[in-house]
């Protein structure tokens, strides 16, 4: 059984880098950078968050077709 917290965690960080993709490609806005700095150490934590959750939810793949 995997763990939901963790599915949840992942897929709501995901989220909230979709929409600052969103916002940067729309109107050039980073809110990542507006809110915690450009590449400040906080910043690139959230950046990293995103992407290691994104490389970690490349596994619903292969979790949807067994439910």
């Amino acid at each position: 059984m995997m763990n939901k917290g963790l599915d949840y965690f992942a897929l709501t960080i995901v989220i909230i880098g979709a929409v600052n993709w969103g916002l940067i490609g729309f109107f050039q806005f980073d809110l990542v950078a507006w809110l915690f700095g450009n590449m400040s150490w906080i910043s690139r934590i959230v950046y990293g968050l995103v992407g290691i959750c994104g490389l970690y939810l490349l596994s619903f793949y292969g979790r949807l077709s067994g439910d």
